[in-house]
């Protein structure tokens, strides 16, 4: 089972999702908005656990939302409480699949979890 953290109006979001359509059948994938149902604390430390990164490395930080924040100092919780407030600044698309998980920038890194 594929889990793909998704925002159908980003390209590569887009992108990923038809390349795992493509590559697996479709009810082996959950397909989470999450900009309309934001992960929790729990979920992103998960996630961020199988991708080896840290809350400040899926901090999207060109995004405005993120400017007031670009030179304050911040721990790994404020970050997570950042994604978990404002699930935009979140890089995307993530896909999971068991405990391995992805960034599909590029969209075909989304082929080595297949």
């Amino acid at each position: 089972m594929f889990k793909i953290f998704h925002n159908p109006r980003c390209t590569k979001s887009r992108e990923t999702l038809a390349l795992l359509k493509n590559n697996t059948a479709e009810e082996n994938i959950e397909v989470i908005e999450y900009l309309k149902s934001s992960p929790s604390k729990n979920e992103l430390k998960d996630i961020l656990h199988k991708l080896g990164i840290t809350a400040e490395e899926l901090i999207r930080k060109k995004e405005k939302d993120f400017a007031e924040y670009k030179n304050k100092e911040l721990s790994e919780d404020d970050y997570l409480e950042l994604l978990t407030r404002l699930p935009k600044l979140i890089e995307r698309p993530i896909v999971v699949k068991g405990d391995k998980a992805i960034i599909g920038r590029p969209p075909e890194n989304v082929l080595s979890l297949i």
